[in-house]
């Protein structure tokens, strides 16, 4: 069993993951198998078909604690239901199709692992930052649910949905967390993990890339603001970066584990987005050009 402090391991030789193991993929038989970068990499060089499979929890995680977690924020549309064994979801590029598509993808995952909204403990969804109208329909999905099955609702930053991933994928425990927030400006926050959780050294903000602020040390980049704008991995002198990473709800339902055995689970109606960008319209110009908020 690996302590809350060691690094990920490696993928076993049979191409399987053992329980335990953070960074697993477990969709079938070992020639069928993953990793969840490989698998990002995968989707967004072929955005159109989304993927499912079954990803292994940490040994530490809650034991029975049923969550389900929905992301938005981005273009990519993530659905996944989990508990401390494993974790089954469908990750792939919505485009503008996240309300068309959420619910359906809801109804695969749990009808897959055999539960009702009622089996939950809690429903966990990105809160942001990302996307207005998409940390909106996450939101709004979250609280509906739960206010049917009578349970609580967290809400996970996704800059930190994004830490967890790099952790996850390659044990980074300092990490410098960006998103193309359109607008030439970026989503940004650094987070340092210590023990099971991350503490945030540099909370969630919206700001120009050239003006992001970094505490001083080694840190890992990890999003897609880096590949908006690679010069800030320079910039910054990170010491590597890896811009494929996107928030996940996998990485959510281990956060929202946490949150949700410490109390921290609110009523539906207390649920509420993360926004650090409180500008919520464009102008013509901007429309015409494509910007988005």
């Amino acid at each position: 069993m690996r302590s809350s402090g060691d690094q990920p391991s490696a993928l076993s030789r049979s191409g399987n993951f053992a329980l335990g193991t953070p960074g697993a993929l477990m969709g079938g038989s070992a020639s069928t198998c993953e990793t969840t970068r490989e698998l990002d990499a995968r989707i967004l060089q072929s955005a159109p078909e989304p993927t499912s499979g079954r990803i292994a929890r940490p040994s530490h995680a809650i034991a029975a604690m049923r969550i389900l977690a929905i992301d938005c924020s981005t273009e990519a549309l993530s659905v996944a239901a989990g508990d401390a064994v494993d974790t089954t979801h469908r990750h792939g590029h919505a485009g503008q199709s996240h309300s068309q598509l959420a619910l359906a993808w809801i109804d695969e995952v749990l009808a897959e692992r055999g539960w009702r909204t009622g089996d939950l403990e809690g429903i966990a969804f990105g809160a942001g930052p990302g996307t207005f109208t998409g940390i909106r329909i996450a939101c709004g999905i979250a609280q509906g649910l739960a206010l049917g099955a009578g349970i609580a609702v967290v809400a996970v930053p996704t800059l930190e949905a994004i830490a967890q991933q790099a952790w996850r994928l390659h044990g980074a425990t300092r990490v410098l967390a960006c998103l193309d927030a359109r607008m030439r400006e970026v989503y940004v926050a650094a987070y340092e993990r210590s023990g099971d959780s991350w503490f945030p050294q540099a909370v969630p903000a919206v700001t120009k890339p050239g003006d992001v602020d970094l505490p001083a040390g080694e840190w890992f980049g990890a999003g897609g603001g880096f590949a908006a704008y690679p010069e800030l991995a320079a910039l910054k002198r990170l010491s590597a970066v890896d811009a494929s990473l996107e928030p996940t709800a996998s990485s959510i339902v281990e956060l929202a584990a946490r949150r949700l055995r410490s109390g921290e689970g609110v009523g539906p109606g207390e649920a509420l987005p993360l926004y650090v960008r409180h500008r919520v319209a464009l102008t013509s110009a901007e429309r015409a050009a494509g910007e988005r908020l």
